[in-house]
């Protein structure tokens, strides 16, 4: 393939020198200047790593990169290029991030603001057009640690657009955004392909849902980069694809399905028809009320969805349920028919519960074997701290199985991709088969093969006897089958 002098980036049979960072075979791929360019792919499949070979991560054994950012005379990959990975960050306060420090004000002291990560901006004009698109200005005074999954994402963007680079890479930008901020982040990117002035690079998991910007589409999958194809050609081929794979799963979906509802019954130790209960519940940060005097009742066998935009408090409530955050023993909370703050211990109330959430995710930082992941939620703790039994060993393992991941019960946690990670800590959500599941955006980052099984999985978890559901999500085609109740909270 000849080299196109308009590419801004160019890779000819490149492969990574580090062994561990290799894909499958050597690599070549360009990004004409004119292009806007969607990486698609399966979790796990090496979508990231091509990112870091493209943006000059990893050294070359082989081939050649060459960069063309033209009409700047540098090639510094450096210069030019912003990613922003899957993980969500909170910038340099994310080091020393812990679990429930979200929740501890008393921890936030040295944590910057918003405005203090923007720093100063020189185009004034431009600052007050981005900032009004993504609706910045309510949020520049807010410690960055206290910003909600959507909230963050938008400062993020915000941020890596102020510095105008020629490239900007984005992994999964629409995960965690309420309708109306993804209405808007299409907006802005149509607004901005329309200028000509910013290359987009998407990294994509939902294989279905490439933007109408998108020019061009480079498929990855096993660890092979495929040929670049146009935005048509890969959706037409690939709904051809997934029709028929989805048409082979249904049957094995059923039968693992199946296999989940009928799975013995745990003891349960309540007697309560109330699983959850708060009563006028309201919760302040300095001037910012979260949540003001809710009234919510939870019945054994009841399945809520949980909606709201961004910011609207919805993981502060699900932190108060789980006993994350220290206002729940200073609210009306009352768990399984008892009220918090009785004589029950933080592990009583965990017992029950089974829980995965994008903080959960952020702050899971330890890098065991990912079956230790799993078997961590047996005791409810950030790590495995005792050595599972056997039988529970066996448990661990089969619930990996059902989320697709047994294979990957050795591997280091960290060497996951951010997909099989969400994976492995709902297996962990599971394990201990709890009364009470606590779903905060499941699906987040799982590519369109994962999220049918996941919903597959949730939905015949839910049909079983007793078992309660509190499910978020900001898409409505996630929620499964049998949502009995819906709560919806508004910002303040």
């Amino acid at each position: 393939m000849e080299r196109n002098e308009r590419s801004t980036i160019c890779l000819m049979q490149g492969v990574a020198r580090h062994p561990q960072v290799r894909l499958t075979g050597p690599v070549t791929v360009s990004f004409g200047a004119d292009e806007h360019i969607a990486i698609v792919g399966p979790n796990g499949a090496g979508k990231s790593l091509l990112v870091d070979l493209l943006t000059g991560k990893y050294p070359l054994r082989e081939g050649t990169l060459v960069y063309d950012f033209g009409p700047s005379a540098s090639a510094s990959a450096y210069e030019h290029i912003r990613t922003i990975a899957f993980r969500d960050t909170y910038g340099s306060a994310d080091a020393n991030y812990y679990y429930q420090q979200r929740w501890n004000a008393h921890d936030q002291d040295e944590v910057p603001t918003v405005r203090q990560q923007l720093g100063e901006v020189e185009d004034e004009e431009y600052r007050r057009q981005l900032f009004g698109l993504f609706g910045i200005e309510p949020l520049l005074d807010k410690k960055i640690i206290l910003l909600s999954s959507g909230e963050l994402r938008k400062f993020q963007l915000a941020k890596a657009l102020l510095t105008r680079p020629r490239v900007l890479v984005l992994d999964n930008p629409f995960v965690g955004l309420d309708a109306a901020a993804r209405d808007v982040l299409n907006d802005l990117f149509a607004r901005i392909v329309s200028l000509g002035t910013l290359q987009l690079v998407l990294v994509l998991s939902m294989l279905n849902d490439v933007p109408p910007f998108i020019t061009h589409v480079v498929p990855v999958n096993g660890g092979r980069v495929g040929a670049k194809l146009t935005r048509a050609d890969y959706l037409a081929t690939f709904r051809r694809v997934d029709g028929e794979r989805a048409a082979c799963e249904r049957a094995d979906l059923e039968k693992l399905q199946q296999h989940i509802m009928n799975l013995p019954g745990t003891h349960v130790n309540y007697t309560s028809d109330e699983v959850v209960r708060l009563n006028g519940v309201s919760i302040r940060y300095d001037d910012r009320t979260i949540l003001s005097h809710l009234d919510w009742m939870v019945k054994r066998g009841e399945k809520w969805a949980l909606s709201g935009d961004n910011g609207s408090g919805k993981s502060t409530l699900l932190s108060l349920i789980c006993a994350d955050n220290p206002h729940s023993y200073a609210c009306d909370i009352c768990l399984f028919g008892r009220k918090r703050g009785s004589g029950e211990s933080i592990w009583d109330i965990k017992k029950h519960i089974g829980y995965v959430s994008p903080e959960m995710h952020r702050a899971y930082l330890k890098n065991l074997p990912a079956v230790e992941i799993v078997a961590s939620g047996l005791y409810d703790s950030i790590g495995l701290y005792r050595r599972p039994r056997e039988e529970e060993q066996e448990g661990c393992v089969w619930w990996m199985d059902v989320f697709g991941i047994a294979d990957l019960r050795d591997r280091p946690f960290l060497q996951l991709s951010s997909g099989e990670q969400r994976l492995a800590l709902l297996a962990r959500a599971f394990v201990k088969d709890p009364e009470l599941l606590i779903l905060d955006e499941p699906l987040h980052g799982l590519d369109t093969y994962n999220r049918r099984r996941v919903k597959a999985v949730i939905e015949a978890f839910c049909r079983r006897k007793d078992k309660t559901l509190i499910m978020v999500t900001h898409y409505p085609e996630e929620l499964p089958d049998g949502i009995t109740n819906h709560l919806c909270l508004k910002r303040g």
